[in-house]
């Protein structure tokens, strides 16, 4: 085998592997928040019981990550694996397998796209020369696109359940996921329209390299370069990134859009008849999906893995620059999700007639009139 190939797929693998592990373990610590963040708003305490037998008998820092509940999700991840596998008698079996998969795996998907950092030269390793590595799985030229095919996908795996399971709770959840995404998918797509009608390219690494120049698109301040367009285009800019955060609430499900569940009227929705590993990848997939989301908001809006006094000027050459990078974007990605668990703690949910009107008739004219406004100032601003 050519050993630029060879090179080539040891480092795909290798970035696989890094991505996947550490997106689980945001995962399991996102759950965890999400139980601490509840309590507080709560007035509860929140997980502070798991200790672990060595580190808990540590004075001062076993007690207080047992209070902070820094083992929970380990314990979570353990009875999980080892609950009973029970399949009901009375749903469809093969069908009710293959849901939990379908709902999981286009999250996960999603992921190869996006960029965590800019590029790093890693020179010879093991006598391969892997050469300047984009920190980024796939770097595709229309990864935005990919991103919207693969995310309406996972719909499928929840009307899929709701079918599956031959009860009528389930069924009405799955009813509700499908109509829920065709209301908010389209406003979704026609928010991230005046982005590339600013920049000109679906390539997500060239939208963090066009922000780094000139400035995040929702807030372009400090930029290396000055533009014009950055500052007459921010009422779009901030309307599209509002429009694509409420829309992702919708897509992954999240109160106050969270009807395909809605515990007090569908028992838990098109995952009613789910337990053990099966439930989990339901789970796994609303908070990947969640993760996802949130490095979308990120990229599309707020330039990825850069300062607003830091650009591209200053590309990962050394790897301190480049892990300081991946740090930047797991940082902006962080508050985000802290965003999306905080609103379901703080807003009820909405009726359906609520969420259909927000949809067809608030949201999706507005994106329309952003996508008019930003041509016309586009047009006057080149024109001028």
């Amino acid at each position: 085998m050519d050993a630029g190939l060879l090179s080539f797929l040891i480092f795909s693998a290798v970035k696989i592997g890094v991505v996947f592990g550490a997106v689980m373990t945001m995962f399991a610590y996102a759950v965890l928040a999400e139980r601490k963040i509840s309590a507080a708003i709560q007035d509860r305490v929140g997980p502070n019981r798991v200790s672990f037998p060595l580190i808990g008998s540590i004075p001062v820092i076993g007690p207080f990550l047992t209070r902070l509940g820094i083992w929970q999700p380990l314990v979570d991840g353990v009875k999980a694996f080892t609950k009973e596998d029970y399949t009901p008698e009375h749903v469809r079996k093969g069908w009710f397998w293959l849901a939990p998969m379908v709902a999981m795996v286009p999250s996960v998907l999603v992921l190869a796209v996006i960029p965590f950092g800019s590029s790093m030269d890693f020179g010879k390793v093991f006598g391969l020369d892997f050469g300047r590595q984009a920190m980024v799985i796939a770097d595709l030229n229309v990864g935005i696109l990919y991103t919207f095919g693969i995310v309406s996908l996972s719909v499928y795996g929840i009307v899929l359940a709701g079918y599956a399971s031959n009860s009528k709770f389930p069924f009405l959840g799955g009813i509700r996921a499908s109509a829920q995404m065709i209301s908010y998918e389209i406003a979704m797509g026609m928010s991230v329209v005046p982005v590339f009608m600013i920049i000109g390219e679906l390539n997500l690494s060239d939208i963090i390299a066009y922000q780094a120049e000139n400035g995040w698109l929702a807030f372009p301040l400090f930029a290396s370069k000055m533009n014009t367009d950055a500052f007459v285009l921010l009422p779009c800019m901030v309307v599209s990134f509002l429009i694509f955060t409420v829309s992702a609430f919708a897509e992954t499900n999240r109160l106050p859009f969270d009807l395909p569940e809605a515990e007090t009227e569908l028992v838990s929705g098109y995952n009613t008849e789910y337990g053990s590993m099966k439930f989990a990848f339901f789970f796994m997939g609303e908070y990947i999906a969640m993760i996802a989301g949130s490095a979308m908001i990120v990229v599309l809006f707020f330039g990825g893995w850069t300062l607003p006094f830091w650009g591209l000027d200053q590309t990962a050459d050394t790897l301190v620059k480049g892990v300081l990078q991946i740090l930047i974007f797991v940082g902006k990605l962080s508050v985000f999700l802290g965003m999306m668990i905080w609103v379901r703690w703080m807003l009820p949910r909405f009726r359906y007639d609520q969420l259909m009107d927000l949809g067809w008739r608030r949201i999706l004219p507005l994106a329309l009139a952003n996508i008019v406004l930003t041509a016309v100032l586009i047009y006057w601003n080149h024109a001028s």
